[in-house]
């Protein structure tokens, strides 16, 4: 069983340069510009989650041709909370796209959901062989009453939402397989301990806000080794990631044409592609300085960009590797 991408969209904020709106986020402003990053793009106030999926998901419906009525199935990948709390915001695209026959799925595993979608899109297409096509959406839009897009993590937060549709019967981009692996050790990480059923929110509490890079370090008791440590297995179980999924496909990272990592700072993804064996000219890595990071819809819109380059040659492998709280490391190889 496998399938194809065949059309991509995607639907972004307004870009604005980094150096002119760190200091309205942090007085760190020095660590922030040090990350590397040239842009990051903000929805207009107003502009939901939902909306810019909704956006990214029609116009790439249209790019393939694909009338909503054939949709059998959409994936929705969030990194940040919806608009709404007991809400079902695969659902609501669903219904807003028009797709009335369609099953909608969520995929709520952070920024690793991107990646993982893919192992839900080839799950589905091998229980369910009545579905042709599906539509899957990554999507971030950040919640700064909760999150400081520049402040709280090392990566620079955008907003924005990509699209891609998958045909069963496509012959570009097939999926050739996925890896996922969790370590619920450091779940708490990025938590927020009020508005869940533990610590409901109150009448007169302040605004929550989430855990932020420097409160991890409690976890690891101040101790900057550790954290070090810490850094460095990321990066690591990363690249287990991409060598475990790439032995499931039956080559080797030196088959590899392109390696597509999450938008991080350009030193993560330096030191991810070397640990992979990947030259850093054949990752996102500009793309990443230019725009941010998307969270969930990374991959998509990274991937998106390298098929309209024209870059992509016949019988290339793609790998989409990732991270996300949880912790979750995760890997999909597409061969173009």
């Amino acid at each position: 069983m496998t399938f194809g991408l065949i059309a991509f969209a995607a639907e972004v904020g307004e870009p604005v340069p980094v150096k002119d709106v760190v200091a309205d986020y942090t007085e760190d402003v020095a660590r922030v510009l040090a990350y590397g990053y040239d842009f990051v793009h903000r929805a207009a106030p107003g502009t939901g989650l939902t909306d810019l999926a909704v956006e990214a998901g029609g116009q790439a419906l249209a790019a393939a041709g694909v009338a909503a009525r054939d949709v059998d199935l959409l994936v929705l990948a969030i990194t940040d909370i919806a608009e709404y709390l007991y809400w079902d915001a695969a659902a609501a695209v669903a219904h807003r796209l028009g797709l009335s026959w369609a099953e909608a799925v969520l995929v709520d595993q952070g920024c690793a959901g991107g990646v993982t979608a893919f192992d839900t899109l080839a799950g589905r297409f091998a229980t369910h062989l009545s579905y042709d096509t599906a539509l899957v959406i990554g999507a971030n839009r950040t919640t700064e009453a909760y999150w400081n897009r520049l402040d709280t993590h090392s990566l620079l937060f955008s907003d924005g939402a990509a699209a891609a549709v998958a045909s069963r019967n496509a012959t570009s981009l097939r999926w050739r397989t996925s890896y996922a692996e969790t370590d619920g050790r450091y779940a708490d990480f990025f938590r927020m301990d009020d508005g869940g059923g533990a610590n409901p929110f109150g009448p007169g509490t302040p605004p929550p806000k989430v855990r932020d890079a420097w409160q991890i370090m409690e976890h690891f008791q101040y101790d900057s080794d550790r954290m070090a440590a810490f850094a460095d297995e990321i990066n690591d179980r990363t690249a287990r990631a991409v060598h475990r999924a790439c032995k499931q496909a039956g080559i080797t990272e030196d088959e590899l044409a392109w390696l597509l990592l999450l938008n991080d700072n350009p030193r993560v993804i330096a030191a991810q592609a070397d640990l992979i064996g990947v030259p850093t000219s054949r990752t996102n890595i500009r793309g990443a300085r230019q725009h941010g990071h998307f969270g969930a819809a990374d991959h998509l819109f990274e991937l998106g960009n390298l098929h309209a380059s024209g870059e992509l040659g016949l019988g290339d492998y793609v790998a989409l590797a990732t991270n996300g709280r949880g912790m979750h490391w995760a890997c999909t190889i597409l061969w173009s």
